[in-house]
């Protein structure tokens, strides 16, 4: 990937804001597991490095460790058995087996590299990614969800130096993975439409060549739909590279806004709802995919409301209560104040919304468009298929807008007097 291009075609951005990135080197090529040490040693990554990966990972990637000490890296390995979350003490204990390196690298995908990107970004240490499976967009990102409290939340994290994916591996990866990373980039549909929502809304900052880029990386893997589920080493590598030119985009961005939305906190609730209960709340890509499905349908019924009478927002801290532990609820209550909610004006929500209905017929995919590129991809489509009721639902899709520093449409509907499970199928 020629990433220096991609920063010459942004320079002197009409947005006004100068776009940078921290990685320097993302290479995606058939048999790269052999050459991991000599692409380290050219990219300039320190000799002295902490290997950190799960045992499905690194069975994956058998070949990284010979490579590595064939270029002359001095290496400290940790393998979890089976990394499923990424949590705060995770976090500390990656940490305190960092202290004596110069590097970082994570051999995995999704969490493990979570906890490594926060890990190195406290401690100010080189990270690289060896990439091997395609299951989510976060791998250029400089951010990450961890888990503390029993609560989700975005933490500040290190871009990749180094990104490197051998996709023979990348092809060889789950089924349910690889659907999974497919589920995760259709969800760029919602978060671009909030985001430009948002703009109309109370001006925040908006970027339409990131927001182009964005949508460039998810229509090529959208025409890739039928070859997401084959043992195709080609089309692996193509949907890598769309995962990570998204991540790249928020970090040029330097906001989540251009690669998520409401899909993406409808699945934080459940994540966090599941936690607490000791329950597998499943892939995350899994569940975003089928949260963008639904978010989707619920835009398409909103744009048929004609018009909107909006009024000053009021919080049912009764009912929230009742949808949160006493332990998420404290990270609800830091989260509250701080949301900008004081920027949203009844009249100007109703200037905008004719436009922002035109804006969702013309921008999202229809519904029988994006169940077609799900299946395909063999990706699940509905609640039943991530194991969540009903009444999970319910509380879901209610409260979700409660749990990030963000402002979405839905938190705004109850300003509206309208009810989001009316417009949800």
């Amino acid at each position: 990937m020629d990433i220096q291009k991609i920063l010459s075609d942004l320079r002197d951005c009409p947005c006004g804001q100068e776009h940078t990135f921290d990685t320097r080197m993302v290479e995606i090529e058939a048999g790269l597991t052999v050459r991991v040490g000599e692409r380290l040693t050219a990219a300039g990554f320190p000799k002295n490095i902490l290997i950190v990966s799960d045992r499905p990972a690194w069975r994956a990637a058998d070949g990284v460790l010979p490579s590595l000490d064939a270029a002359g890296f001095s290496s400290k390995l940790f393998v979890y058995d089976d990394m499923r979350y990424a949590r705060v003490e995770q976090v500390r204990e990656v940490e305190a087996l960092a202290a004596d390196v110069d590097g970082i690298v994570s051999v995995g995908s999704g969490s493990v590299n979570d906890i490594c990107r926060v890990a190195a970004y406290r401690l100010q240490k080189e990270f690289c990614i060896f990439a091997t499976a395609p299951s989510m967009d976060g791998f250029a990102s400089d951010t990450a969800p961890i888990i503390e409290n029993n609560f989700k939340s975005t933490w500040q994290a290190k871009q990749p130096e180094v990104i490197l994916a051998d996709t023979e591996i990348l092809a060889k990866a789950p089924a349910e993975l690889k659907a999974a990373g497919f589920g995760d980039m259709v969800a760029k549909y919602i978060g671009v439409l909030e985001w430009k929502f948002v703009h109309m809304l109370v001006d925040e900052y908006y970027c339409p060549a990131i927001a182009d880029m964005t949508m460039n990386a998810v229509h090529k893997m959208t025409a890739l739909a039928d070859r997401v589920q084959g043992d195709d080493p080609q089309a692996a590598g193509a949907i890598m590279e769309a995962l990570v030119l998204s991540g790249l985009a928020m970090k040029l961005a330097k906001s989540s806004r251009p690669a998520s939305g409401a899909e993406h906190t409808v699945s934080h609730y459940l994540e966090c709802y599941k936690l607490v209960r000791g329950v597998w709340p499943e892939f995350h890509g899994k569940k975003v995919g089928v949260a963008t499905v639904h978010i989707n349908r619920m835009y398409h019924n909103l744009a048929k409301v004609a018009e909107i009478v909006p009024t000053e927002d009021v919080i049912d801290y009764a009912a929230l209560r009742e949808a949160f532990t006493a332990e998420q609820m404290a990270e609800i209550e830091k989260l509250i104040p701080r949301m900008p909610m004081h920027l949203v004006r009844p009249e100007r929500l109703r200037a905008i919304w004719p436009d922002f209905c035109r804006l969702i017929e013309e921008f999202l995919p229809s519904d029988g468009q994006l169940l077609d590129w799900m299946r395909r991809a063999g990706a699940v489509t509905e609640w039943e298929d991530v194991h969540v009721t009903p009444d999970l639902l319910r509380a879901a899709l209610r409260f979700h807008p409660f749990m990030r520093y963000r402002l979405m449409p839905t938190r705004l509907l109850p300003m509206m007097g309208l009810d989001i499970l009316d417009y949800v199928d």
